[in-house]
């Protein structure tokens, strides 16, 4: 029989008050017991900014480093003749004595090798070319002979442009230290970027030109000042390119003037901020930062049993989908696991809950269901967004050293630089400097030709 008390009624509406107020502190203050352990953005804080890192703790402390007792190790190779960039003789001891015991039998003996690696100091040279000319008897012009390797009147050669280029925006060598080993005014240094930058300007346009032709697109975005206010470093990026843009707003319309507006083909691979949504593509939501959400959930909850529950059943899912396309599998296969992967986390979503925190991580899946299996559909596609946490990571070690550029000119030239350096590195990883040296010597050599014909020749 129902109890229609009012007087109890109001007790139990005390009660579910009181319960729900409970589990609402509790989470506010696992929070912040998070914040004070992980930083202000929990597990999305960079390691060099939480308060307590996990490698400070006293157990890890205690831990000897180096090698295992009973390793061997892989000791030292020998250089082979063939490997060998320099082979030198070197002369025994000039004298007629023995050096112990004074005898004056001396004959020779079979040489010895012994292998060293050296190097060399990285400095800059000043070479004075004397051009020889010659008179042409028919028209009275002369015929001079051109420096090699050095762009019209310009004063640095094309390899030491190559070197500043590549140990500053690949290597992430401040140009202070530049300054000091090429002895090089540090304005020089900067003219000479600016000057590249205006060389390779044109080669952006036709990098975003591929990029939307590309069957899958990765994009990203992280924190960078200018001229000391705050701005953003976009990454643009495929498997053989990449595109960086430093600009003074995370709106959209950064992501609409690479991408355009014009229905692309593809798929582009983001996190879930609101400015891609406007992109003219297919695209697929990163399950990273979605487990990341997933495990926030449980380190918020941990005293809930459904929570916990949901979490076990789901993460790893979600690892699943994001290292599926990497097994040696057959095409057949993969799809038939991938499929029945898909299905089974949108079972998993679409199951009753009671605890509002997993509903609302169900709803990011229900919401979002177009943005979210494409990595099921076809295996180019991946469910995370590594390649661009990866391309990222050098511009952030880069804005720790350098706290972001002095100016909107020096981030428009890190930004061209930047995307043909990388790209080239990306398409020839064992010898892109060597390539860039060579496109500035062609370009040199024919000053009106096309500076992406010279970076990347079909």
């Amino acid at each position: 029989m129902l109890n229609t008390c009012s007087e109890c009624f109001a007790k139990q509406q005390k009660i579910d008050r009181l319960i729900e107020e409970n589990l609402r502190l509790k989470a506010q203050l696992h929070r912040e017991e998070r914040k004070a352990s992980e930083g202000f953005f929990g597990s999305s804080t960079p390691s060099s900014k939480r308060p307590v890192k996990e490698k400070s703790l006293e157990e890890d402390q205690n831990k000897r480093g180096g090698g295992k007792l009973g390793h061997k190790g892989h000791g030292r190779k020998k250089i082979r003749a063939e490997d060998a960039d320099h082979i030198r003789d070197v002369e025994a001891p000039v004298g007629d004595c023995c050096p112990h015991c004074q005898g004056k039998n001396l004959t020779d003996v079979t040489t010895d090798e012994r292998s060293v690696i050296e190097s060399v100091p990285i400095k800059a040279e000043k070479i004075l070319y004397r051009l020889k000319g010659k008179l042409c008897l028919d028209c009275h012009k002369v015929v001079r002979a051109k420096a090699p390797s050095v762009m019209p009147k310009a004063l640095y050669g094309n390899q030491l442009v190559t070197n500043i280029a590549v140990m500053h925006f690949v290597h992430g060598m401040p140009m202070g230290r530049l300054e000091e080993q090429l002895q090089i005014p540090y304005s020089a240094i900067v003219e000479i970027q600016h000057r590249l930058s205006r060389l390779f300007g044109g080669v952006i346009q036709k990098l975003i030109e591929e990029y939307r032709r590309s069957p899958v697109k990765h994009a990203d975005e992280t924190g960078w000042r200018t001229d000391g206010g705050n701005g953003y470093a976009w990454l643009f990026a495929t498997e053989n390119l990449s595109i960086f843009e430093f600009r003074d707003t995370r709106s959209g319309a950064v992501p609409a003037s690479i991408l355009g507006h014009e229905r692309l083909p593809g798929t582009l691979v983001v996190d879930r901020y609101k400015g891609y949504n406007q992109s003219p593509c297919a695209m697929q939501y990163c399950y990273g930062h979605l487990l990341r959400t997933l495990q926030d959930l449980e380190k918020d909850f941990p005293d809930s049993v459904e929570v916990r529950t949901f979490v076990a059943t789901v993460a790893p899912m979600l690892s699943l989908a994001m290292g599926l396309r990497n097994q040696p599998l057959s095409n057949a296969t993969f799809y038939k696991q991938a499929k029945a992967l898909a299905r089974k986390i949108q079972k998993v979503m679409k199951q009753p809950a009671q605890h509002l925190g997993i509903r609302a991580y169900q709803d990011i899946f229900i919401d979002n269901k177009a943005r979210l299996y494409a990595w099921s559909k076809d295996r180019r596609v991946p469910a995370e967004n590594n390649l661009a946490e990866r391309d990222l990571r050098p511009t952030v070690i880069a804005r720790k050293v350098s706290f972001g550029s002095q100016s909107e000119a020096g981030a428009k030239t890190r930004g061209i630089l930047m995307s043909v350096l990388v790209t080239m590195k990306k398409r020839h990883p064992e010898d892109y400097t060597e390539r860039l040296k060579a496109s500035l010597d062609r370009i040199a050599a024919h000053p009106t030709m096309d500076p992406y014909e010279a970076l990347f020749p079909p």
